[in-house]
C-alpha cells in the first residue's frame, strides 16, 4: 500500500468530516421534528394567530362552515388545504409557514428518492 501524501490525507479528512456532519444533521433533524412537537405547535400557533381565513372556519371538524365563503375563495373541509387553495389571499406569515413545509416535503421527496441524504 502506498503512503498517504498530505493532499490525500486532507481529502480523506474532508470526506470523513462531511459524512459525519451529514449524519449528525440527519439524526438531529429526526430527533427534533419527530420526537418533539414544538416545531408544529409553534407553526400552528402562528397560523391561528395570523390567518383570518382560519378564524372564519368553525372548530367542528367535518362540518362545513356556516354561511357562504368569501367571494373568490374555496373552503374545503381540511383547513390546511383551504389555505393552499387560497394562497393568494393568505397573509405573509401563512405563506412562509406553508412554504417551509411544502418545500421541505418536496425536497425530501426528490432527494430521498435519488439516494441523497435527507431526513
Amino acid at each position: 500500500m502506498w503512503p498517504l501524501d498530505p493532499s490525500r490525507k486532507e481529502v480523506l479528512g474532508f470526506a470523513v468530516s462531511c459524512r459525519v456532519l451529514t449524519l449528525v444533521l440527519q439524526v438531529l433533524t429526526r430527533f427534533l421534528c419527530s420526537s418533539t412537537p414544538i416545531v408544529y405547535w409553534f407553526s400552528a400557533h402562528l397560523l391561528l394567530d395570523q390567518e383570518p381565513l382560519l378564524k372564519s372556519l368553525e372548530a367542528v371538524p367535518g362540518k362545513p362552515p356556516a354561511g357562504d365563503p368569501p367571494p373568490g375563495q374555496k373552503v374545503p373541509r381540511n383547513s390546511i388545504m383551504g389555505l393552499l387553495y387560497n394562497w393568494k389571499t393568505c397573509s405573509l406569515v401563512t405563506r412562509c409557514v406553508l412554504g417551509y413545509f411544502v418545500t421541505y416535503w418536496l425536497l425530501g421527496l426528490l432527494l430521498h428518492c435519488n439516494w441523497l441524504p435527507w431526513t
